[in-house]
């Protein structure tokens, strides 16, 4: 609650990430989990992402398996195939 409430503030998300994340895969990129599709998250977290509507919509904290979240929404991706030469480097 309190990382929330300094979010709401103005903190930066990034910089919180990197001082208080446990998840050492992507805290060190300030917490940017990049795209995911659907069905690829665990359950409470995805339920969390789906009720964040536009850009810089934050989430109440999340418990899951893993521990407690903060999602901060970016962009969202209309579905779609990508086609090879999207996908070709990765």
């Amino acid at each position: 609650q309190d990382l929330l409430a300094q979010l709401k503030a103005g903190a930066s998300f990034e910089e919180l990430a990197k001082q208080h994340s446990t998840d050492t895969s992507n805290a060190g990129r300030g917490g940017d989990l990049g795209f995911f599709a659907a069905g690829k998250m665990v359950a409470p977290f995805e339920a969390a992402v789906d009720r964040l509507q536009k850009p810089g919509d934050l989430s109440e904290p999340v418990l899951t398996q893993f521990g407690y979240h903060l999602i901060r929404l970016e962009e969202r991706r209309e579905k779609g195939r990508q086609s090879f030469d999207e996908v070709k480097d990765t």
